[in-house]
C-alpha cells in the first residue's frame, strides 16, 4: 500500500497565497487544509468550500433546550411540587405564559450556545486531548501553509510539486503520513 503524501507549500504573505490557491484550484486539485496565522477573509471561497451549517446545529440545540425547559417546568409544576399560587392553576399556558417565557428563552440560548461550541470543537478536531495537526509551527507566527494530499487528488507528489512551484511559493516540502 502506498503511503499518503502531503505536499506542503509555505507562503510569506496572503497576497501571494491567494493567487496560488486560485491557480491550484483551477488545476482541479482539492486542498487538505490551509493554515494561516490570522483569519483571512475570502479564503474559504477561494478554496471552494461550502458555507458552514453550524446555524442548523444551533437551531437544533436551541430546540432541545426549549423542549427540555418546557418538559422540566411541566413536571415540576404538575407532579413534583404542585402549588396553587394566587389562585392560579399549576400549569396553564394562558395564565402563566409570561412567567415561563424567560426560562424557556434562557435555557434555549444556553443549550444552543454550548452545543454549537462543542460541535465546532468536535468537528474541527480541537477538543482538549485531541492531537494537533499543524504541519508547520510557523503558521502560528507569520507563515501561510497550503497542504494538499495526493490521496484526495489521485496524482503523484511530483505533479503537485510542479504545480505549486509554478506559484510564488517560499518553501515546499513533501511529507509522508
Amino acid at each position: 500500500m502506498a503511503l499518503k503524501k502531503f505536499v506542503v507549500g509555505c507562503f510569506e504573505d496572503e497576497k501571494v497565497l491567494f493567487p496560488a490557491v486560485e491557480k491550484v484550484r483551477k488545476a482541479g486539485y482539492k486542498f487538505h487544509d490551509i493554515y494561516t496565522p490570522f483569519p483571512v477573509h475570502g479564503l474559504d471561497k477561494a478554496m471552494g468550500l461550502r458555507d458552514t451549517s453550524i446555524h442548523t446545529a444551533g437551531f437544533l440545540f436551541g430546540m432541545i433546550g426549549t423542549t427540555t425547559a418546557v418538559t422540566f417546568m411541566t413536571w415540576v409544576f404538575t407532579k413534583d411540587w404542585p402549588l396553587n399560587i394566587g389562585g392560579k392553576p399549576n400549569f396553564t399556558w394562558i395564565e402563566n405564559a409570561p412567567a415561563f417565557v424567560p426560562v424557556m428563552f434562557e435555557f434555549s440560548v444556553f443549550c444552543g450556545a454550548h452545543g454549537m461550541v462543542l460541535t465546532y470543537l468536535l468537528r474541527n478536531g480541537t477538543l482538549p486531548g485531541m492531537p494537533a495537526d499543524n504541519p508547520d509551527p510557523r503558521t502560528t507566527d507569520d507563515k501561510f501553509v497550503m497542504e494538499i494530499t495526493t490521496e484526495d487528488n489521485h496524482v503523484s507528489a511530483q505533479d503537485l510539486e510542479a504545480k505549486i512551484r509554478a506559484t510564488d511559493v517560499f518553501e515546499l516540502s513533501i511529507k509522508d503520513y
